[in-house]
C-alpha cells in the first residue's frame, strides 16, 4: 500500500523559507515520479514541481524554478521541496503526489499521479 506523509509546513513572513517533506512509503517499483502541487483558497490546484527519482531528472512551475528546489533522499524515500524567497502568493495547501512512470508522463497534470498525501499548509504574510 503506497502511502506519502508530507510535512514541514508553517507561517512564515514574506522572504522566509520553508522545506517541506514527502516519505514515500509502499512503492516497489525502483523509479517513479513524485510532484508537488498546491492549492490556495478558491483557486485550482497548481503543480509546483517534479522529480523522477534515482535520474534527478526536475522540473519546476515557471512562477516558483529559480526559488524553490525538489530534492530526494533516495535511501530514505523522502522527497523535499525547498522553498525559499517566500511570496504571499505561494500560501496554500501543498500535496505530494506519485505515480509509477508508464509511457509518456505528463507530469504537469494531477490526474497523471496515482497516489497523493494529505497536504501541508503553507501561510506567507505581508
Amino acid at each position: 500500500q503506497v502511502q506519502l506523509l508530507e510535512s514541514g509546513g508553517g507561517s512564515v513572513q514574506t522572504g522566509g523559507s520553508l522545506r517541506l517533506s514527502c516519505e514515500v512509503s509502499g512503492f516497489t517499483a525502483a523509479r517513479y515520479y513524485v510532484g508537488w502541487f498546491r492549492q490556495a483558497p478558491g483557486k485550482e490546484r497548481e503543480w509546483v514541481a517534479t522529480i523522477y527519482t534515482g535520474g534527478r531528472s526536475t522540473h519546476y512551475a515557471d512562477n516558483v524554478k529559480d526559488r524553490f528546489a525538489i530534492s530526494e533522499d533516495n535511501a530514505q524515500k523522502i522527497i523535499y521541496l525547498q522553498m525559499n524567497s517566500l511570496k504571499p502568493e505561494d500560501t496554500g495547501m501543498y500535496y505530494c503526489a506519485a505515480s509509477v512512470a508508464g509511457g509518456v508522463f505528463v507530469y504537469i497534470n494531477s490526474s497523471s499521479y496515482n497516489y497523493w498525501g494529505q497536504g501541508t499548509q503553507v501561510t506567507v504574510s505581508s
